[in-house]
């Protein structure tokens, strides 16, 4: 057959890559005769070699700077059957961000995957609004339907179009940015949105300005509320503001917290209002997402009584750690970055600006290389700074530079607040190294964007808001709470079996809710999982030597050991062997309960008097 000149050029480009190729960490794979593999490794040494792994037939070695075609000839040895390269392997992001810059083509978050709302169809006459309450939606950004945005202002807080800090429009851009081939696009793409603004750039407000709030998400005819912003205390007022919106068959949203502990932040803490929690690209939970107890306590001595509540905790969560969304034009920093003319995901380090070139492997670049001279760096991350690893590049003549994670996920990072370089540098992912090293060439810009990234229960409130109001489109003859309750009985189950404090219910799933309304109707026909899980407690109250004794047997535990209750309090955390007996002197009417050790998988309450 014959070949054509392109095709023969070809075939040799692909031979040449073959046989140049440098392993992942210099690292190869020699299968040997097992019974000579020690003069092999021997020669290995000799070669300046470090030996990773012993195997049966076969050892893993490195050989600093040296290429597959080179150790090949390097061990040419009748006792070698085959050396190859030794691949990494590592664990991948479940869900990405379509990779390229959105401020040419439109791009879906990672978190429209994971929630499925890229399934369902928004149904736009429906007539769902969301009223946002945050820090103003600036109309500067050109990714919403405006037509279809209204907004009121809070006194002292300015205009609601204009932003008061880029927290708002990000949060915004979430629920409801457009589906128009630019940009991003939101959970609900289009839909209506109210804008209450009641923060400025200093950030906080009080609870009387989101009763006030309220009142004018009512009066614009929202469906939806959701509110990226919390703190501590509960008060009256705003508690009733939102609890009227409920039982007017409204659903309110609001963010759990971001302190990475188990405080109960409001007005998220309010049983009318449904708490989020966060999560990452992996589905794990996000290690700021605060986690406050389902337990509630209500009395005082012997009225005091002890109740658990799934209201009043995380009840879902959604995408919230590096999510991608509006902001107003140009506050943003973003990258794009792409390798022989295939785009890659990225992250903006600093110095904006372009570069465009054949790539140059400096490794970890903890010295200058005159090989990088007009070239793209393509660095590996470790041992120095990043900073220090730019100005390496640049001071070897390197035109851009890109560091690569050395674990999975997005290289995220700054060069620092003394930052002397001037070449464009990004982050890139782990997951991508080999394709980079690969490449011949890259592109890197580097500049202001109408679109970035932030992270918290704040992002993933919207998207849990944008999710109901999506799935609320297709159902518009239920309430909000029937959503509410909807969204729980059909999240993706994480952590701990069941409910538990850091996902609730799990990860927010639209097309999964809607299934389930289009088949057992808005009043549902699935219960969630009661949060007192399967454990269940027998007392058994008699008295001996003089004191008071309960005998308690339980069953259906899964940790190792176990919480004991008495009265709301914590007794004792024993062994989980199924019984344990309390001994005290005082009389009086004494509530017990078991939990599986540091959660509220509870059994029901027991009682027993003396």
């Amino acid at each position: 057959m014959k070949i054509s000149t392109f095709t023969t050029s070809l075939i040799a480009i692909a031979v040449t890559s073959t046989f140049s190729a440098q392993a992942a960490d210099d690292r190869y794979i020699i299968k040997v005769d097992q019974s000579k593999k020690g003069v092999v490794k021997a020669l290995a040494k000799k070669l300046n070699a470090e030996i990773k792994l012993d195997g049966n037939g076969f050892f893993a070695a490195t050989f600093q700077g040296k290429t597959l075609a080179q150790v090949k000839g390097l061990m040419n040895n009748p006792h070698v059957q085959l050396i190859e390269e030794d691949h990494r392997r590592s664990t991948t992001a479940v869900y990405s961000d379509d990779a390229g810059n959105a401020m040419t083509e439109q791009l879906t978050p990672y978190a429209v995957y994971q929630s499925q709302a890229n399934q369902v169809s928004f149904n736009a006459s429906a007539g769902m609004k969301v009223c946002v309450i945050d820090s103003g939606l600036d109309r500067s950004n050109p990714d919403f339907v405006w037509n279809n945005i209204t907004g009121d202002n809070d006194s002292g807080t300015g205009n609601w179009d204009q932003h008061g800090g880029p927290h708002g429009t990000h949060v915004a851009g979430t629920i409801g940015a457009a589906d128009n081939n630019i940009g991003v696009v939101g959970m609900a793409p289009g839909v209506d949105m109210h804008i209450v603004k009641v923060f400025n750039e200093s950030g906080w407000g009080y609870s009387s300005d989101l009763a006030y709030a309220a009142d004018k998400c009512s009066q614009a005819g929202a469906n939806i509320i959701s509110m990226s912003l919390g703190g501590g205390g509960a008060n009256s007022t705003e508690e009733n503001a939102f609890k009227a919106f409920t039982q007017a068959g409204g659903l309110v949203v609001a963010a759990a917290g971001n302190d990475g502990n188990s405080v109960r932040s409001y007005p998220a803490g309010y049983s009318s209002v449904m708490m989020i929690g966060a999560n990452d690209a992996d589905n794990n939970i996000a290690n700021f997402s605060q986690f406050p107890s389902c337990t509630v306590t209500t009395g005082r001595g012997k009225n005091r009584t002890t109740t658990t509540d799934d209201t009043v905790c995380v009840e879902v969560t959604a995408g919230g750690v590096d999510t991608l969304s509006t902001y107003p034009a140009g506050l943003a920093t973003s990258a794009s970055m792409s390798a022989d003319g295939v785009a890659y995901a990225s992250s903006a380090m600093e110095n904006a600006g372009n570069a465009n070139g054949n790539t140059y492997y400096m490794g970890t670049a903890e010295s200058t290389d005159n090989g990088a001279n007009g070239n793209v760096c393509i660095i590996d991350r470790g041992v120095i700074s990043f900073h220090d690893k730019v100005q390496n590049c640049e001071n070897s003549g390197g035109i851009g530079a890109i560091i690569i994670n050395n674990e999975a996920g997005m290289l995220y990072g700054t060069l620092g607040d003394t930052n002397a370089t001037t070449i464009p540098a990004v982050g890139a992912a782990f997951e991508d190294r080999n394709a980079l090293l690969a490449a011949n060439s890259a592109t890197i810009a580097i500049g202001a964007s109408d679109y970035g990234f932030m992270s918290g229960t704040s992002m993933a409130t919207p998207a849990v808001s944008g999710v109901a109001a999506l799935v609320w489109s297709n159902h518009n003859g239920c309430t909000g709470t029937e959503i509410r309750e909807a969204l729980k009985a059909t999240a993706e189950d994480n952590g701990a079996p069941g409910n538990d404090v850091y996902f609730g219910y799990g990860i927010v799933k639209a097309a999964a809710a809607d299934a389930y309304l289009t088949a057992n109707g808005c009043e549902g026909g699935v219960t969630p999982p009661p949060t007192g899980g399967d454990i269940s407690l027998s007392t058994n109250a008699y008295r001996a030597k003089g004191k008071n004794k309960v005998d308690l047997s339980w069953s259906g535990a899964v940790t190792s050991n176990v919480d004991i209750f008495r009265n709301g309090a914590l007794r004792t955390t024993t062994a989980n062997d199924g019984a344990y007996t309390d001994s005290f002197k005082t009389s009086g009417t004494f509530t017990y309960k078991v939990c599986d050790q540091g959660t509220d998988n509870c059994s029901a309450e027991s009682s027993v008097s003396f």
